[in-house]
């Protein structure tokens, strides 16, 4: 998804999004982005890659938005999430159009979460560590 078309965002493309984006940097390198919570560090290491780099976020936007779509895929898979297109006040409050609703109601936004580990960075700022302490999660693990 190029980065004009996030504005379009909805919760209808979401899965694919997240897909089309493991295709595309997996069929590259042998990265294991494979839906697991495991996984997240993976996420970790790519975003501080770019960090590191020098990468402005203009740059690297599809990129972004890309590993947030994986990580809210994972919440899917793995939690027991749902992607949902955010009401006006969540879209004002959270900056994005999607985000997931947890089995509990809460609502997240993991394309605001890779953005801040990418413009903040730090352990704080982690998405596996995000997943692990997320409230909400369903008890048993969702394929």
């Amino acid at each position: 998804m190029s980065p004009e078309d996030v504005r379009g965002t909805s919760t209808r493309n979401m899965r694919s999004c997240a897909a089309e984006f493991v295709a595309r940097v997996t069929v590259r390198n042998r990265l294991p982005l494979d839906y697991s919570v495991a996984s997240l560090r993976v996420v970790d290491f790519l975003i501080d890659g770019l960090r590191k780099g020098g990468a402005e976020r203009e740059r690297v936007r599809e990129t972004l938005f890309g590993l947030g779509a994986y990580v809210g895929e994972v919440l899917v898979r793995r939690a027991g999430a749902q992607w949902v297109d955010f009401d006006a006040d969540q879209r004002d409050y959270f900056g994005q159009a999607v985000g997931v609703r947890m089995p509990d109601g809460r609502v997240w936004n993991p394309l605001g979460k890779v953005r801040n580990r990418f413009e903040l960075g730090g352990p704080g700022e982690s998405l596996q560590t995000f997943y692990l302490t997320l409230h909400g999660r369903a008890r048993r693990v969702v394929a």
